[in-house]
């Protein structure tokens, strides 16, 4: 299966890397072998053989002492803009699995070596930020993820946990047995997260109403998408929920574009690095309507992480802007790749097909998953709305899952 990163094994084994990172655990210290030594610009930390530099300043910034951190609200109190940048230690000592720096004037720091594994640039860009399970629908399918249902849902936080990590793990996940009323979904969607309100309100319905201006009104068919690619900052969680339906056809479509992605970033690395380096313009408009709209977002199509180039986000609705933002000698490359992606995203060995019906809820993670809909007749009513991706992967932290 694909992994979010190409390889984990840059400088430390996949072992070593558990070791000197712990997860989100607290480990006792097990180093056999440390040393240390006072470079002119960095402090070198040889931990088990794993070398790892840090920076004269960013050790005296990050001080855990009294009185540089505050420890109950996790927020440092030295002035990081008083610190001397040529500032050096005057002594430097490991004992009992820390290190113990002496600074200028007598201030003592002193740091697990645990904690300096964990948050050194060395660990930090080989470890993610987000661990996730990749999929095609054939992947999804076999993984046989159990749906939360609704009673246990509202009053089990066990049940919650569980949501949240497929949430986290597949960018999916689903709610059964809900009752078929707007209340009823607004309650569901208030039990994992706040209510992100746009331009459409906060619930919002998607029905075939052929007199709608965007393309989502209707009974035609609608190609896999992120939402609100227009917005300066993507819509983080899309919800829907059918109230009613009748007639045929109509299917749900989801794609992991990430899968997609790390496709094209396996068989064409100068495609992949092209996407996350160009920047182009989204646009919405509604003219049509009593409330008019007009939305501009800007970013590339794939969002990388820089110190790990592990993808978070991905920009894809074909309702973009005028492209004026690419220069003329990469812009035939920038439509390869952009080619490459889409034929990627519109496999159909990609597509998860699925009929949503009266008392079965999705959320979809909106910065990885693209959704779309074949064509139908008859009728067909999506009662939804957009979550804060900020306290979805707060509610997730909190259980202790890593988000």
């Amino acid at each position: 299966m694909l992994s979010v990163l190409r390889t984990l094994s840059r400088a430390l084994s996949p072992q070593k890397l558990r070791h000197l990172a712990g997860g989100h655990r607290r480990q006792s210290c097990a180093y056999t072998s440390v040393t240390c030594q006072s470079l002119e610009d960095c402090l070198v930390l040889d931990c088990g053989g794993t070398s790892m530099r840090f920076n004269y300043v960013w050790l005296r910034d990050h001080c855990r002492s009294a009185a540089s951190y505050n420890s109950n609200t996790h927020q440092r109190t030295i002035d990081t803009g008083s610190i001397d940048l040529s500032i050096r230690p005057v002594d430097t000592a490991v004992q009992d699995d820390h290190l113990i720096l002496t600074w200028p004037g007598g201030h003592e720091s002193k740091y697990s070596l645990n904690w300096l594994a964990e948050n050194s640039y060395e660990t930090k860009k080989q470890s993610l930020v987000q661990p996730r399970i990749l999929w095609n629908a054939d992947i999804y399918k076999k993984a046989n993820i159990s749906s939360a249902k609704w009673d246990t849902f509202m009053s089990s936080d066990e049940e919650l946990k569980k949501f949240l990590q497929n949430y986290l793990l597949y960018g999916i996940a689903f709610v059964d047995n809900v009752p078929a009323t707007v209340e009823d979904t607004e309650a569901v969607v208030k039990r994992v997260s706040l209510i992100r309100e746009t331009t459409f309100g906060k619930m919002f319905c998607v029905s075939s109403d052929i007199s709608g201006a965007d393309l989502a009104y209707g009974y035609r068919d609608l190609p896999s998408h992120t939402d609100g690619t227009y917005f300066q900052e993507p819509t983080g969680i899309q919800v829907f929920h059918c109230l009613k339906r009748d007639g045929t056809g109509g299917r749900t479509i989801l794609v992991d574009g990430f899968y997609a992605a790390e496709k094209v970033r396996e068989r064409s690395p100068e495609n992949f690095e092209l996407l996350t380096r160009l920047s182009i313009r989204h646009e919405y408009i509604d003219n049509n309507s009593s409330h008019k709209v007009h939305f501009e977002g800007i970013g590339p199509v794939l969002n990388v992480y820089p110190w790990n180039k592990e993808l978070y986000l991905i920009r894809y609705n074909n309702s973009r802007k005028l492209i004026n933002t690419v220069p003329h000698y990469l812009l035939q490359q920038w439509y390869v790749a952009v080619n490459d992606l889409s034929t990627e995203l519109r496999r159909p060995e990609n597509q998860l097909l699925l009929k949503l019906t009266p008392g079965r809820m999705v959320f979809l993670d909106n910065w990885r998953v693209l959704h779309g809909r074949e064509s139908f007749t008859g009728q067909r009513e999506l009662w939804g709305c957009y979550l804060t991706r900020d306290d979805v992967l707060s509610s997730a932290r909190c259980f202790g899952l890593q988000a």
